[in-house]
């Protein structure tokens, strides 16, 4: 079984910076996508950015130029380094890992990031 541990959420003023981070743990395939999501009081559960184990990055309209997904392999984490915070980005994050076969499907427990205004 895959379990995914996400931490760095919080309390942030409006322009400062967080960093989250994800650790995976269980037998997990090497080529595998990571990513992170959000959701927000009355919206949508959003795609913030996702990265796969080559590295490749995709990143929602609302982040691009703010936040940075990257990851390391050999820890099987991901980060996700968010600046120049709006009080729209207030939100729980959830981390996910997923392999494009489609044969796994794993979620984080979520991390609140508040941004005050």
């Amino acid at each position: 079984q895959v379990q995914l541990v996400e931490s760095g959420g919080g309390l942030v003023q409006a322009g400062r910076s967080l960093r989250l981070s994800c650790a995976a743990s269980g037998s997990i395939f090497s080529i595998n996508t990571m990513g992170w999501y959000r959701l927000a009081p009355g919206k949508q559960h959003d795609l913030v950015a996702t990265i796969t184990s080559g590295g490749t990055t995709n990143y929602a309209d609302s982040v691009k130029g703010r936040f940075t997904i990257s990851r390391d392999n050999a820890k099987n984490t991901v980060y996700l380094q968010m600046n120049s915070l709006k009080p729209e980005d207030t939100a729980v994050y959830y981390c996910r890992l997923w392999y494009a076969s489609g044969t796994a499907n794993y979620w984080g427990q979520g991390t609140q990031v508040t941004v005050s205004s």
